[in-house]
């Protein structure tokens, strides 16, 4: 059953008459007529309450069509719209295709799922992107990119088409992680007018439903060895009266939480390599007694307790970052290379254990010298911080020693489910 229309609407229907009739349409019900099963294009646009401008979008769609010659449709992924934008969608000669479960990502999933061009451009149906101008990006995909990506910066921003936080910090700072992290060369990575081809796209089963899937799309496109190309897309202002359903702290988040989880070496392996580098530098330099930097100014026993934290710390980030990258690629998450393989190799159960062993006993010996020396002082005051130096360094050893040999077992209750399906046949290591 078709959602009641708004009566802003119904009154509207003139303008909307007059735009079809720019575009030369007629506002009429679409005939129903075959479809091929397979077409070129599919123009994709997700609508959560579009009403205000959807009808705008798939007339600039279908005239793109119209004049490239291209067999395409358009397609209207909705969320669970109430203003009626299903209806005049419809109305326009668009496809409609409802996905229940909310969110941006979701309803791009969904569209994807049901589209039947070989390509598919999408784009907000808000205004904000020319549909009437996609020759680029058809054109790309046809010389064999996987994803073309729309680059907002190249091809010009409107005033007031993008907020200033959003142009001068969130954007550039997230395409400038996901540059370093992925090696990806586009200079947008959350440009949302981008085409690809339909089943490259569908083998990486994305999973985010929110509005960090722009980022999913383009990161798991990149470990997947696709070709990403990118094109020079125009912004303008949306012409929507009501506020935008981004939210600039919350999805800027989600951005930077999925880029991060899926770069182990960036989010556990440097900065752990880091706090592990300072603490050992200063704990070398204060090992043996305190370190004089300027007349009034010298390092002693608290900075070199801080500087074993340090360590402690650095070396608990390295150990997730090894199983956290040994797990992802056993499950097919990450894909392998030579270093991850490496590591796969490196880092088992067996090996961790028996490295916490030695740590251990290590931290042992110093204590048990410790103990030894304060002994010899008939457990009197010590006047020095010679002994002190090295209880903290025996425990820091000993810490270090519970970390890892706990997180072998860790490694070990991840990969039993792992080892179970590769029992079954089910998975070969690696695989996606």
């Amino acid at each position: 059953m078709l959602p009641i229309v708004p009566a802003a609407w119904v009154d509207g229907r003139d303008a909307l008459g007059a735009l079809a009739k720019k575009f030369d349409k007629a506002v009429t019900a679409p005939t129903i007529e075959p479809t091929p099963d397979v077409l070129e294009l599919t123009i994709l646009m997700p609508c959560l309450n579009e009403a205000e401008t959807i009808a705008t979008c798939i007339l600039k769609a279908k005239s793109f069509l119209g004049r490239s010659g291209i067999s395409g449709e358009v397609l209207i992924a909705d969320n669970g719209s109430t203003d009626g934008s299903q209806h005049i969608a419809t109305t326009f000669g668009a496809r409609v295709v409802p996905v229940t479960e909310k969110g941006y990502g979701a309803a791009l999933q969904g569209g994807i799922a049901a589209a039947r061009g070989r390509f598919i451009i999408m784009g907000d149906a808000d205004d904000s992107y020319d549909f009437e101008q996609l020759d680029a990006f058809i054109e790309r995909l046809r010389g064999g990119a996987d994803l073309v990506m729309g680059n907002r910066f190249k091809g010009g921003i409107e005033p007031g088409a993008m907020p200033m936080l959003h142009r001068y910090l969130g954007n550039p700072v997230l395409s400038f992680l996901g540059r370093l992290f992925f090696s990806i060369r586009t200079n947008d990575f959350h440009c949302g007018l981008r085409g690809f081809k339909a089943e490259r796209i569908r083998t990486l089963n994305l999973q985010t439903t929110g509005m960090e899937f722009a980022s999913e799309m383009v990161v798991r496109s990149a470990l997947a060895g696709f070709v990403i190309d990118e094109v020079p897309t125009t912004l303008k202002p949306d012409g929507r009266s009501r506020p935008p359903h981004l939210k600039t702290w919350r999805d800027g988040w989600r951005h930077l939480k999925f880029l991060l989880m899926y770069n182990p070496r960036w989010l556990f392996f440097i900065p752990g390599a880091a706090l592990c580098g300072i603490g050992t530098l200063f704990g070398a330099l204060l090992v043996f007694g305190p370190l004089r930097v300027i007349d009034n100014l010298s390092l002693d026993l608290n900075t070199f307790v801080a500087a074993c934290f340090m360590v402690v710390a650095g070396m608990q980030l390295i150990t997730f970052g090894a199983i956290s990258r040994t797990y992802a690629e056993n499950m097919g998450i990450l894909p392998s290379n030579r270093r991850s393989g490496w590591l796969s190799h490196t880092i088992t159960v067996d090996r961790l254990a028996a490295n916490a062993g030695i740590c251990f006993a290590a931290g042992l010996g110093f204590l048990g010298y410790a103990v030894f020396r304060w002994a010899s002082l008939d457990f009197g005051p010590l006047n020095d911080s010679e002994l002190p130096r090295i209880v903290v360094l025996g425990l820091t050893l000993i810490v270090i020693s519970f970390q890892a040999f706990f997180s072998a077992f860790l490694l070990g209750v991840l990969e039993i489910p792992l080892k179970q399906r590769k029992a079954d046949g089910d998975i070969s290591v690696g695989s996606p």
